[in-house]
């Protein structure tokens, strides 16, 4: 069964808005895994605009599923992951000041790079995984990395979905297919939403986590949260 992990970033959000901690990031992360969540997912940034270095440290005693840091490896962001060695470490090419990420890596460039980056933290126990567009090139040489996984960037297969549905998963399932037979495991995440991830699970192979936050939140304020992680896993059977 492909696990659901909860991205909790947009609770820190709404916290920094206005100051203080209501919501409270740590309790909505416990009760999201009481509710069914199979992992927590945090995308600290340099800025701290939404989740706090502070709340990686206070989050990782208490997460009893797998526990997914997102990020740009600089070294801010590598010396963190190693001293909460989470479960898994996705990393993701964002630049300090993108409002969301926005692209997967190139990996073809960059394989040196991830390469060192992937060994450090798999020397640690963490399991890795590149976020990547649905490139076959890219997913190619992401496999070239040693990575244990890769991330398929979502966000052009939910963009095209309400228009053409076969068109948007199509470069998905090769990306997928190709990175099975390579070896690798397959995440995916960004703009998947209940209108078109039980589409998107039917029809990529192989796939083991994705990864949601923005749409599950926004539903969580209209369902609850329980009722709207229900909804999600009910898409992933």
């Amino acid at each position: 069964m492909t696990k659901l992990s909860v991205n909790i970033n947009k609770i820190a959000t709404i916290r920094n808005a206005r100051g203080g901690s209501i919501p409270d990031v740590v309790k909505f992360a416990i009760d999201c895994e009481k509710f069914g969540a199979q992992g927590i997912t945090v995308h600290p940034r340099p800025d701290e605009r939404h989740i706090r270095y502070s709340d990686v440290d206070a989050l990782r005693p208490v997460i009893k599923t797998e526990f997914n840091i997102e990020g740009n490896p600089l070294k801010e962001f590598k010396e963190l992951v190693l001293k909460i060695r989470p479960t898994q470490v996705t990393l993701v090419p964002d630049a300090h000041d993108a409002i969301t990420s926005n692209a997967g890596w190139n990996t073809v460039k960059h394989l040196a790079f991830l390469t060192d980056i992937v060994e450090e933290f798999q020397h640690a126990g963490i399991r890795t995984s590149i976020f990547v567009d649905a490139d076959e090139e890219m997913v190619k040489y992401a496999a070239k990395t040693g990575t244990d996984r890769i991330e398929l960037y979502t966000e052009p297969y939910a963009s095209t979905y309400p228009i053409n549905k076969e068109k948007a998963i199509a470069p998905f399932i090769k990306a997928a297919k190709l990175a099975h037979k390579l070896g690798l495991g397959i995440n995916a995440g960004h703009d998947l939403s209940l209108e078109n991830l039980k589409y998107f699970h039917e029809n990529i192979p192989f796939l083991d986590e994705v990864s949601i936050g923005h749409a599950l939140i926004s539903d969580a304020l209209y369902l609850g949260i329980e009722e709207t992680i229900i909804k999600y896993k009910e898409c992933l059977i």
